[in-house]
């Protein structure tokens, strides 16, 4: 073998190793697939996903399915160069940089929390919206989550205390009691009326001033929902804020008469607050995906997604519009009627 060719030998050889050593090197960026969707009419490892107690409930069909992300990667478990490539060849996946997901001054298990109570507080959410969109009337009380250390609260207030009233003036929500709060001159003090483990009590509390001169007392408060029953989801390990429109939806047909889907497939997605506005949401073309799997015809779809939803919609499944709760309530009225108007998703 002549010289010039060992040498090209040789250099294909390293050019072979070094492909295989960098295919199989971490890279930060994160893999985004369609993940696996539960019938909120339905049940989860044997168990209703939803279950009210306290209420008369009446029977449903067909499904109103919510959908979720699969996501691969992160910080403590870096994806390679190789899956990387192979996503950005799959249309039905995503593939994103580590930081979109993951914070980089934040703890991934951190990450999981907050999306564990996202969930908590959407369910919550998705409770109260489709109360109200029934006119079934609950009440909400201000509750303290926990108190700063080193602050004027510590030690005054307690988690769990309910805060019925500041300085005299119904707690109606967290705004009312913060800005009973900021109405005070650093240095003065607030009476807090509380229950706690059952007793009303009043707790004054000094008050002193924040990094930008506001005034505080460093508490950290929910709003926390009196269901006039009992209403519990159960979704597994599912996180995050986005099944909020899809928890609502299948209460409200949980507790009305005759079924809301008509015996269709049907999924969305969508956040949910208490007055029933749908908010957006991401991952938007995976969860499309996930819901055809799924065997969905129909696909709710927030308003603010659906420029984006119009682009990559898979074949067989019709996007509906959804701005609020009721226009989706509508909306499935409309589609098992045959009567009255299917708002759609138009291009952006």
């Amino acid at each position: 073998m002549s010289r010039r060719a060992l040498t090209l030998l040789i250099a294909g050889f390293l050019v072979l190793a070094l492909g295989v050593v960098g295919a199989f090197r971490p890279v930060p960026y994160v893999v985004l697939s369609p993940g696996p969707t539960e019938n909120t009419i339905g049940e989860v490892d044997k168990k209703p996903v939803i279950t009210i107690k306290g209420r008369q409930t009446y029977p449903t069909s067909g499904a109103l399915s919510l959908v979720t992300v699969a996501y691969q990667g992160g910080p403590a478990a870096q994806i390679d160069l190789l899956t990387a490539l192979r996503g950005w060849i799959d249309p039905t996946v995503a593939v994103v940089p580590q930081e979109t997901i993951f914070a980089p001054d934040r703890d991934p298990k951190e990450v999981e929390q907050e999306n564990t109570v996202e969930m908590t507080n959407s369910q919550d959410s998705a409770t109260a919206a489709a109360l109200n969109e029934l006119k079934i009337p609950y009440s909400t009380v201000v509750t303290v989550v926990s108190t700063e250390k080193g602050k004027p609260a510590e030690g005054k207030l307690a988690k769990d205390d309910e805060i019925n009233a500041v300085d005299g003036k119904p707690a109606k929500n967290v705004d009312v009691v913060s800005e009973a709060v900021k109405a005070h001159k650093p240095g003065e003090n607030v009476l807090f009326t509380v229950t706690r483990g059952g007793k009303k009590l009043d707790v004054t509390v000094p008050t002193m001033a924040g990094p930008k001169g506001q005034t505080l007392v460093g508490v950290l408060m929910q709003a926390k929902y009196k269901f006039p029953f009992d209403v519990e989801i159960n979704v597994g390990d599912v996180g995050g804020p986005s099944a909020g429109m899809m928890f609502s939806l299948g209460i409200v047909d949980k507790l009305t008469p005759g079924e809301l889907t008509g015996g269709k497939r049907i999924a969305g997605t969508g956040t949910i607050d208490p007055s029933g506005q749908v908010g957006a949401i991401g991952g938007i073309a995976q969860k499309m995906v996930g819901a055809r799997k799924s065997g969905a015809t129909i696909f709710l779809t927030p308003a603010d997604n659906c420029a984006e939803a119009t682009k990559a919609v898979p074949d067989g499944l019709r996007l509906v519009k959804a701005d609020t709760l009721h226009d989706a309530v509508l909306a499935l009225d409309a589609l098992r009627t045959g009567k009255g108007n299917v708002p759609a998703c138009e291009a952006g």
